[in-house]
């Protein structure tokens, strides 16, 4: 069920969702947070239909403001979803103009479920310290993702420099799958000593550098980086030992592959991770990732790695 309200405010929205909900019978499931995503207008569907393949797992209301010309005049129109349009969920999408392109906590307030934990996701460009913004000083866990900003590079460094527990960028999430296999590699090598990481990848990943300062972090080594513009995400992370290299090669979409010295190859079940998956793994926490809190400050900011990580993010790696 879709209806469209034009020209209204978010109070009418909220009584026309309790009329519907009567009038049609819906049953609301236990709704276990709210999730408030804000996105620039023609660029909210894919981040929807995200939502909504969560819900199943977190059944939520999903508030949406849809960010206009700030020079049109001001009106705000509205767009309700529920039912099969709605997943496991109730979908509330603001279309913002003028004063009310820019989203607010006073303009959700009327829509936010009450006592329930809220997640606010930017699934593009996001403000200078999402902690600060209005939206993101009321919500329990912010939801960023450097990776689809105009400048991801630029937007990683923002991100350590304003971070705030509770923050987090979908550019960790899509490394977890990698993260878990080399910390089994960890625990097999034991005291082995690596003197480098080599992470290998797309030009413009995040993702990349991200898993070359955690990696060089955790091991107390140095780490480098060679991208190149026709890669897709990460491909190839290798840990040069004094044993020989390890190294978790993923050539395709699905399976990985672990050479260690000595042993024969292991192919590994690692599919891509797409962004319904990122979205549904980030509501499953709301209390702050720590590790990628420090993986995101202390560690990219470290002196040791700084001019690795500097030359990645300024394009200067090899290839």
């Amino acid at each position: 069920m879709i209806v469209q309200m034009e020209n209204t405010t978010t109070s009418l929205i909220e009584k026309k969702l309790h009329a519907l909900r009567d009038e049609n019978g819906v049953v609301t499931l236990g709704r276990v947070l709210t999730l408030v995503i804000l996105a620039r207008a023609g660029h909210s569907e894919m981040a929807i239909e995200a939502a909504n393949f969560a819900s199943h797992e977190h059944p939520c209301r999903i508030i949406v403001h849809v960010a206009h010309s700030a020079n049109e005049t001001t009106r705000l129109d509205g767009q309700l979803r529920m039912g099969g349009d709605a997943g496991a969920s109730e979908v509330i999408i603001l279309h913002g103009y003028g004063e009310l392109a820019e989203p607010t906590e006073t303009l959700i307030s009327a829509l936010l479920l009450p006592d329930a934990p809220i997640v606010a996701w930017w699934p593009h460009d996001f403000p200078d310290s999402p902690g600060e913004s209005s939206i993101g000083k009321i919500a329990h866990r912010r939801i960023t993702d450097s990776a689809r900003a105009d400048d991801p590079f630029k937007s990683l460094r923002q991100l350590s420099q304003q971070y705030r527990p509770g923050d987090t960028d979908l550019a960790w999430t899509r490394i977890t799958s990698w993260r878990i296999q080399l910390a089994a590699v960890f625990d097999q090598i034991g005291s082995v000593p690596v003197r480098e990481v080599i992470v290998e990848g797309a030009e413009r990943s995040p993702s990349v550098v991200l898993m070359g300062v955690w990696l060089a972090n955790a091991l107390g080594c140095e780490a480098k980086f060679i991208t190149q513009s026709e890669r897709s995400g990460m491909d190839r992370v290798t840990l040069v030992t004094d044993e020989g290299p390890i190294e978790l090669h993923r050539p395709g979409n699905t399976v990985g592959v672990l050479r260690q010295p000595g042993q024969p190859d292991q192919q590994i079940a690692m599919p891509v991770r797409d962004l319904n998956v990122c979205l549904a793994e980030e509501l499953r926490r709301l209390d702050p990732d720590e590790v990628y809190g420090h993986v995101i400050t202390k560690a990219l900011q470290s002196a040791r790695l700084e001019e690795a990580v500097e030359d990645a993010m300024d394009g200067e790696v090899s290839s």
